[in-house]
């Protein structure tokens, strides 16, 4: 796991190659390297920060050269020594035994065809002397970032957004539209980017950069509504088998590999499993303070973690995560790169560091089987909803009053049941598309135009309508087939995938994440919606497979969301930062916000009155990064 970046046709491009990849240093403190060609025609940098998991030696260091191709890479391929072997049938030599020298060889051999052999998290630049080309990659689930910006005649690149502005700043101007997504998901989804001009290469896609050419070719080799629809049709596997082999295929690694344990069903079937091929596999859990739990309303996990670990003989870590969020908050706005308003990115990055300061370099996550097996409470909300609907108006609207009227917390206790009524009944009564992206959006179209001012407002339909087009963009004749499948391509790889590879590399860590993995994403929507949602009973499929591995009570437990004491941070520690910071800030100062909606927003919070937790923390995570970024050079 690395940090990449780099510059093609580009005057003072090893200049600007080392200023990005010093910004990243931090996703690779074991080595860096920067490889510099100029040519009659072409000009290439491409500049590496190395997290060294496979083959530690120096020999593996990057850039690496072989003959006219010269490659950084960011990732890992867990069926690297099938390939290797493969290829050394075809005649290639290996000089290494990293998995970075079999990505080389397998596209000199295969050339594009080779992604589809590829079965790992990667985002790879590749540069070809005798052709002046340069490729760029990324795996079929967007599980690496990469990030791409068109700039007089070539490109440049890097693995994350503070790289980019670190070196091109004052050239650079904020995206507006950006903006208007991050308030209404709270983190900006995939077909945006927070920088104007700045692309994020889609998951599943490579790009080939030419001499000369006006724009760089972007091409599909996987896309994950494709295999959705041609799994559809195929008759369910072994899911048990699926996972099974999965996670064994990621802990390929000449490092320890740990794992995060939740005490939840998806970081207990990784960890249990992990620890029955590794024993030396450990655990790592957090805890919250009592106070923080009692406002939060939240369950305590750790008893879980603790009986997980017990039963099968796993070493557990606890962290406590009680961090001086005031402080710390626009620290993890730096990290984040964008304005992601979802404090569970604070959990990750305390407990990567945990695990670093005791040497851990890897750790296996249960990311994504929310996703892909339909375990997301939205999911049985939005059916629920859609039966909701057909009661008549005359039973609908007392119950909305009743619930309208509901206090969603009473002095330090939080409420969770009228707070979920309260979300309910903002999409119960809608059509599927929307009620779906009401269902885990923090605003209604009207409510988000409101909010913003004049500068903004222009961009909520647009935003709207990219959620309508990806929802809709699917073959599948199944509702809950089609929520996971938008939850893949929109929460997943932008929300999910996005703050865990910034705050794990933050801290100098890999997370690997075997449910997002192409051969189970195939599997899970070979599962018709029936068997993913049974009745009230989320997630079945993946409970049946569960029973195999793990006690009835860790499978059946009530679900717990990898949360944080949101509520109890914005009431307490951070009312100050919220008066000081986000009310007299520059965004309602320049109007982008409108000051009296805030305010409002606040006020409701503070009494009790409604849920906005959410909302507050997301717009004063922007206005941070709307800070920092243009303190940096970059327009508004």
């Amino acid at each position: 796991m690395c940090g990449i970046a780099g510059c093609y046709q580009q005057a003072d491009g090893q200049r600007l190659t080392s200023v990005m990849t010093d910004r990243i240093a931090h996703r690779g403190p074991d080595a860096n390297g920067v490889w510099s060609h100029t040519g009659e025609q072409v000009s290439i940098h491409l500049g590496h920060r190395r997290l060294s998991i496979i083959d530690l030696s120096s020999a593996a260091d990057q850039p690496l050269s072989k003959g006219n191709l010269t490659l950084v890479y960011n990732g890992e391929l867990y069926n690297y020594r099938e390939l290797r072997a493969e290829l050394a049938g075809r005649g290639a030599a290996f000089d290494t035994a990293s998995d970075t020298e079999v990505v080389l060889e397998a596209w000199r051999h295969w050339g594009p065809a080779a992604l589809a052999k590829f079965r790992g998290m990667f985002a790879f630049a590749l540069a070809d002397t005798a052709t002046g080309e340069l490729i760029l990659a990324r795996d079929p689930l967007g599980i690496k970032p990469l990030l791409f910006l068109r700039r007089g005649a070539g490109v440049v690149f890097a693995s994350e957004l503070k790289a980019l502005i670190a070196a091109f700043g004052p050239e650079l101007r904020i995206e507006p539209g950006a903006m208007v997504a991050s308030m209404l998901y709270y983190w900006v989804p995939e077909q945006r980017c927070a920088i104007k001009g700045v692309c994020k290469l889609p998951a599943g896609s490579w790009a080939r950069i030419r001499p000369g050419a006006a724009e760089p070719e972007v091409r599909s080799y996987w896309r994950v509504q494709d295999v959705a629809a041609e799994s559809a049709g195929r008759p369910a596997p072994d899911l048990s088998a699926v996972i099974e082999e999965s996670v064994r295929a990621h802990l390929v690694a000449d490092v320890p590999v740990s794992s995060f344990l939740s005490g939840g069903l998806d970081s207990s079937i990784v960890t249990v499993l992990a620890h029955k091929d590794a024993d030396s596999v450990d655990a790592y859990t957090i805890t919250f303070r009592p106070e923080d739990q009692k406002l939060e309303a939240m369950p305590d996990d750790a008893v879980y973690a603790r009986k997980v670990a017990r039963q099968f003989g796993i070493e557990l870590h606890e962290i406590e995560i009680s961090p001086d969020i005031a402080a710390m908050l626009p620290r993890m706005v730096d990290v984040l790169d964008e304005p992601i308003g979802d404090p569970a990115a604070i959990n990750t990055l305390l407990m990567c560091e945990a695990a670093r300061e005791r040497g851990v370099k890897v750790i296996l996550s249960g990311m994504g089987a929310d996703e892909l097996f339909g375990g997301y409470r939205k999911h049985l909300a939005c059916l629920m909803a859609s039966r909701y609907r057909r009661l008549p108006a005359a039973v609908r609207a007392p119950a909305r009053l009743t619930v309208r009227a509901m206090p969603v917390s009473i002095g330090d206790r939080g409420l969770r049941y009228p707070r979920w009524a309260k979300r309910f009944m903002t999409f119960a009564e809608l059509p599927e598309e929307a009620r779906f992206r009401r269902s885990y959006t923090l605003y209604d179209p009207e409510g988000l135009a409101n909010l913003v001012g004049p500068d903004l407002a222009g961009s909520v339909g647009d935003v709207i309508g990219e959620h309508a087009a990806v929802y809709d963009d699917n073959a599948l004749d199944d509702e809950v087939n089609r929520m996971c499948l938008a939850d893949t391509r929109l929460f997943m790889a932008g929300l999910n995938l996005t703050y865990t590879d910034r705050a794990s590399m933050a801290a100098s860590v890999e997370v690997r994440v075997p449910f997002v993995d192409k051969v189970v994403a195939e599997a899970a929507f070979a599962i018709p919606g029936r068997d993913k949602i049974r009745g009230r009973m989320a997630k079945a499929a993946l409970k049946d497979a569960a029973e195999n591995w793990l006690p009835h009570e860790i499978v059946h437990r009530p679900k717990a969301s990898f949360g944080a004491p949101l509520r109890a941070w914005v009431r307490n520690d951070l009312k100050e930062l919220i008066g000081d910071v986000l009310v007299g800030g520059e965004l309602t100062q320049l109007g982008m916000l409108r000051k009296e909606r805030v305010n409002r927003l606040i006020a409701d919070e503070q009494a009790g009155r409604e849920d906005y937790a959410k909302q507050i923390w997301q717009l004063l995570s922007m206005e941070l990064w709307y800070r920092q970024v243009t303190a940096a050079g970059v327009a508004a």
